[in-house]
């Protein structure tokens, strides 16, 4: 399958539920072809928790939910072994973790023990359970939400937390017209519950092969490792990008140049993918002067010279 029409699917069925967000929608894709999770930092009643569920409906994937509270175990996500007095057995009973798409709503509200247990199940796509390893289904992709100005009870991430997901999103609130459409649609009932999966996880694990064949030039890697370097350098950050945070903007934009049926990665693939991939990788310094991080990554791109030649 080409990747518009890989694109063309998602977005026409997504679109059915979350109005007037097609790029949010295509930055989730991206991150669903890249392997990475996806942190959706939103006021309350923007849609994050529907756009989750509603990914979840377009694609032929199992789905769980996870309420994050201070009193949830890591247990509570991972699993845990029960015994069983019939058979005077151990059995292992499996958290909502094993699954393709997982939903783990309101994640800074939960001990960092809790956030931790997730850890292992990101980075490594498996999960030990009283010794025993099992690896998790493919794909598997993390979407977490939170609410950036509730901070009663809440758990900040931390920077070693926040690096291991590949992209932080905001949904933001919709244009008036859209917001009419909305109501118009969630009038009669939520719309997810008539959603057809229009994607299986056949269809997003054949992607992500034909993403690996995506050719990245010299100067587009020389590009991204100046990006890094800027932000390494720029009185502006007190901390700039890492390594990872490298590896995946090049990721992301080899998706990119997928979706649009390309072989090669552009400078505007680069680009494009700056702000959701390496904002929530950085810490603004004193000299900001309380700037956005995604401001300074667009003040750091813009001073940097585009390659022009070389990347086809």
């Amino acid at each position: 399958m080409k990747g518009t029409e890989l694109k063309e699917r998602l977005l026409g069925e997504a679109g059915k539920v979350i109005i007037g967000k097609d790029a949010v929608i295509e930055q989730l894709l991206v991150a669903i072809l890249a392997g990475g999770h996806v942190l959706l930092e939103d006021v309350p009643g923007t849609g994050k928790t529907k756009l989750a569920r509603t990914i979840a409906g377009c694609l032929d994937a199992s789905f769980s939910r996870i309420q994050f509270t201070p009193d949830l175990l890591p247990s509570d996500v991972t699993g845990l072994s029960v015994f069983d007095r019939k058979t005077s057995e151990f059995v292992l009973k499996k958290g909502p973790v094993f699954t393709n798409i997982l939903l783990a709503d309101e994640i800074n509200r939960a001990t960092p023990r809790t956030q931790a247990g997730l850890l292992e199940a990101m980075e490594e796509l498996q999960v030990t359970i009283d010794g025993n390893t099992m690896l998790l289904p493919e794909p598997f992709l993390v979407i977490a939400t939170e609410n950036p100005i509730e901070n009663m009870g809440t758990f900040p991430l931390p920077e070693a937390q926040l690096d291991r997901f590949l992209m932080k999103l905001s949904m933001g609130y919709p244009e008036e017209k859209d917001e009419k459409t909305v109501l118009y649609y969630h009038s009669a009932g939520d719309p997810i519950a008539d959603l057809t999966a229009v994607l299986t996880t056949g269809d997003i694990l054949d992607a992500r092969k034909a993403v690996g064949q995506v050719q990245v030039s010299e100067e587009i890697r020389s590009y991204i490792v100046s990006i890094g370097k800027a932000t390494r350098e720029s009185n502006l950050f007190r901390l700039g990008v890492s390594t990872r945070g490298l590896l995946a903007l090049q990721k992301c934009a080899m998706c990119l140049a997928y979706l649009s049926d390309r072989d090669y990665v552009i400078p505007d693939d680069v680009i494009s993918m700056t702000v959701p991939v390496l904002a929530h990788r950085v810490i603004p310094s004193s000299f900001a002067h309380k700037a956005p991080a995604y401001e300074l990554i667009q003040r750091i791109v813009k001073e940097l010279d585009v390659p022009t030649e070389g990347f086809e």
